[in-house]
């Protein structure tokens, strides 16, 4: 399959599950998704979906005393900001029921203040188009503040950590019994996979996108595909080549699945690797070298990124290098001074000159 391919059926995948959240939501909600489609993906047009759906199930119970589909866009006039908090407020822990096994079971639904702020930002988006297209006569969403984001600690793995879970990624000593009944055949999978986004801070999804030719052995480069469809040329250095044509060796003695002929990475079953199965096995190792820190992908995406601010100390560089398309969100997350650089720091002034 075609790198273009595979992000087009991607794609292809989340607006049928779009097409199908839409039957679910009020009419209205059409022309919104329409007029959004030109400048977001699919997925985020899907995930703004699943949000918009459990405000209107909220304002249905709470405001309308009717179903979802029964809102019509001038009932959107009656809402308040009071409403649009007391729907913030009532996320934060509420049940919700769902689909299990084709029975309706009630489940604890929670929202962290980032999920929060997530429902708040697809519920702005859509009174900001009803504002816009005068279809309310007030944007009150524009008026609720946004929960406050209390930044977290950049969990990374520290050198020592980095080279012992490439050891264990290699030799596998420490695995149980049933993961080493594996280990001989994914090792060198596993190996350039970890080397590759240890070495180059990919996402989970470009990663899992990548198709043999889109690496160059010739220029150590490769092509991926960023958020958005944007294709960029990375750079690899000799050990990260090495690994991958390493692992290129078996992986071209295998006949994949139809449809996953050209895709780079592929899982035992000769398919293409899922993001879940990247997290598993990235998890799987970690754990190992690591149990009080929780490593997933987009950690081993941290580490890259802080350890190449640290050795350039450019800031440009390493939003370019992850794909960031707004450089504060690199300084947010890899500008922070590092623990020795603080510890260092405390040796520099001195309140008292020696005797």
């Amino acid at each position: 399959m075609p790198e273009s391919n595979y992000y087009k059926q991607f794609n292809r995948e989340n607006s049928q599950k779009l097409t199908a959240m839409l039957e679910e939501l009020p009419d209205f909600c059409r022309d919104y998704f329409r007029s959004i489609s030109s400048r977001t993906s699919a997925l985020t047009r899907l995930n703004y979906a699943y949000d918009l759906k459990n405000f209107f199930e909220y304002l249905a119970k709470n405001n309308f005393s009717c179903s979802i589909k029964e809102i019509t866009s001038s009932m959107m006039n009656q809402i308040t900001t009071s409403d649009i908090e007391k729907f913030l407020e009532y996320v934060g822990s509420y049940d919700r029921t769902v689909n299990y096994e084709n029975k309706k079971i009630t489940v604890e639904a929670e929202n962290t203040d980032c999920g929060k702020a997530r429902k708040l930002s697809a519920i702005r988006a859509l009174f900001k188009y009803l504002f816009k297209e005068e279809i309310i006569k007030s944007n009150v969403a524009a008026l609720v503040d946004s929960p406050k984001i209390h930044d977290k600690a950049i969990i990374r793995l520290e050198a020592d950590e980095i080279a012992n879970l490439l050891d264990e990624v290699e030799n596998g000593e420490r695995l149980t019994d049933g993961q080493k009944r594996f280990h001989e055949a994914t090792y060198k999978r596993d190996l350039a996979l970890i080397t590759l986004m240890l070495g180059t801070g990919i996402r989970i999804s470009e990663c899992v996108g990548l198709n043999i030719n889109d690496i160059d052995f010739e220029t150590n480069s490769f092509k991926v595909t960023r958020k958005g469809g944007n294709e960029v040329v990375l750079f690899i250095n000799d050990e990260i080549a090495r690994t991958l044509e390493a692992y290129l060796e078996q992986r071209l003695e295998l006949q994949p699945e139809e449809g996953d002929e050209d895709a780079l990475f592929l899982s035992l079953q000769k398919k293409r690797i899922t993001p879940r199965s990247v997290q598993n096995l990235v998890k799987k190792y970690s754990r190992i070298i690591a149990p009080l820190k929780k490593i997933s992908p987009h950690k081993l995406r941290s580490t890259y990124g802080t350890a190449l601010y640290h050795e350039t100390s450019d800031i440009y560089l390493v939003a370019d290098v992850l794909g960031h398309r707004d450089v504060n969100t690199t300084k947010k997350h890899y500008a922070a001074m590092s623990e020795d650089r603080r510890r260092e720091a405390a040796g520099k002034v001195k309140l008292r000159r020696d005797e």
